[in-house]
């Protein structure tokens, strides 16, 4: 199969510095949005999550739908997976009482679950193979909690083991780093670093995102929320139509 037509049939974006620098933007806005509507809008965690989990199902239907890839869309998917994973983790990791090393267990079972059986149902788990319904519902499915686990492992790191905000991030960042020499030095497969570093990116975000707007007290700048996603979202949205973005064509 050629480039041309692999890309025409590919539902997710090649993976370039652009993708991840809009995904850690995006994961970060997923931060100050979920807490702008759980926390300074008082909506509470579980209503919240029952909002965001709405928009998702919305995004993820015309995403599922779309015939090829459209940028927006799959952003638009992306950013509500993570303002949904925000509120679920902490209605899990708070309301329930399940905690953050209980919670991040939990979800890391279930996303190592699911690339388990994507990889055994379709045979693998590459980007580029995201062309049909079944391996688009994996993708999904995967990312959500991916998202999640990375807003219970994020908080976790900040605030049960007291690093704080800005070494959690140095941590993440550190971590995203090494499997960026990882890709340019060794053999490691492409996909398992793909995955590693998708991962990591929302805990960077989740950590980055609670520094803005955490109050000082707290070791946070005490933003508003709802200026903090505003500004990440017109970021987001200058990246999308300010740069080019081709659909998946190798394996990664």
């Amino acid at each position: 199969m050629n480039t041309e037509v692999k890309q025409a049939l590919s539902k997710v974006p090649e993976v370039t510095l652009i993708f991840w620098v809009i995904k850690i933007f995006a994961t970060t806005l997923g931060e100050t949005g979920g807490d702008a509507l759980s926390m300074s809008m008082g909506l509470g965690y579980l209503l919240s999550t029952a909002i965001f989990g709405a928009i998702f199902m919305v995004a993820v239907s015309f995403q599922m739908y779309s015939k090829k890839f459209h940028p927006v869309t799959y952003w638009a998917t992306i950013i509500a997976t993570t303002t949904v994973g925000t509120t679920l983790a902490d209605y899990a990791d708070r309301s329930l009482g399940i905690g953050y090393a209980g919670g991040s267990a939990l979800l890391l079972g279930l996303l190592l679950s699911s690339l388990l059986v994507w990889k055994q149902t379709l045979g693998s788990v590459a980007v580029d193979t995201v062309s049909s319904p079944k391996s688009e519902i994996f993708y999904w499915v995967t990312i959500m909690f991916s998202q999640t686990l990375g807003t219970a492992l994020g908080d976790w790191v900040a605030d049960t083991e007291g690093l704080g905000y800005l070494a959690s991030a140095l941590i993440f960042g550190g971590l995203l780093a090494a499997i960026a020499v990882a890709y340019y030095r060794t053999k490691i497969s492409r996909t398992v670093l793909f995955w590693a570093a998708f991962i990591l990116t929302r805990p960077l975000g989740a950590v980055v995102g609670d520094f803005l707007d955490k109050p000082y007290t707290s070791g946070g700048l005490e933003l508003s929320r709802y200026s903090a996603s505003a500004a990440l979202m017109l970021v987001i949205v200058l990246m999308i139509f300010a740069f080019n973005h081709r659909p998946a064509a190798t394996t990664h």
